[in-house]
């Protein structure tokens, strides 16, 4: 299965030091210090999403976008290459899409925005409502870590630096401010820290 072009079912922001980041700081409440989930782990939750959060969360393990971005998406950016401007950081970045994953958007695009809201199709459907599904699927699976939408960043993340085995490549995919390389490797190395948790544990790797 492929988890991220659609055969089935990223800027980052972090300008701030590793000490904010690890106390899961951000903006509305959300705890930032979400955990790596392992390949049929991600493959259960999408399994369970509903419909509409399983495509926004299939982008976001694609291209690493922030969830908030993936929801913001318009109707007229739906091309196999386009740039966006990061809502946190302000910093432009170029979205990749393919064939497979790019058709799928444009089949769930409404007329004003590419996840439009379920009472308001002005408005696009809120992170909130994707964060409380993933919760949801995370949760009938009883996975241990702390999972939610930027799970699917640390996914892309380790993906990368499995692949190219270098911090940087991950630090430029990501946006990461390079003044503080601590924060990419949170992300690039979060699958060592998710083994660890799963020793501590007695619990084997899927």
């Amino acid at each position: 299965m492929d988890l991220k072009t659609g055969a089935a079912p990223g800027p980052e922001a972090p300008s701030e030091p590793r000490s904010r980041v690890q106390k899961g700081i951000l903006k509305g409440g959300f705890e930032t210090k979400t955990e790596y989930l392992l390949e049929k782990e991600v493959e259960n939750v999408l399994r369970v999403l509903m419909p509409e959060n399983r495509l926004a969360v299939r982008v976001s393990l694609h291209t690493g976008l922030r969830i908030s971005d993936v929801l913001s998406l318009k109707p007229e950016q739906l091309k196999p290459q386009f740039w966006i401007v990061e809502q946190k950081t302000g910093k432009r970045k170029r979205v990749n899409l393919p064939g497979p994953l790019l058709d799928d958007l444009k089949k769930n695009a409404g007329k004003y925005w590419v996840f439009p809201g379920r009472l308001d199709p002005k408005k696009h459907r809120t992170r909130q409502a994707v964060w409380h599904d993933v919760k949801r699927a995370a949760a009938a699976f009883r996975l241990p870590q702390n999972v939610g939408t930027h799970s699917a960043r640390k996914v892309y993340a380790v993906e990368l630096m499995d692949k190219y085995g270098d911090l940087d490549r991950v630090r430029r995919a990501l946006n990461h401010a390079k003044k503080y390389p601590s924060t990419t490797m949170i992300y690039a190395l979060a699958d060592a820290e998710l083994e660890k948790k799963y020793r501590r544990r007695g619990r084997k790797r899927a």
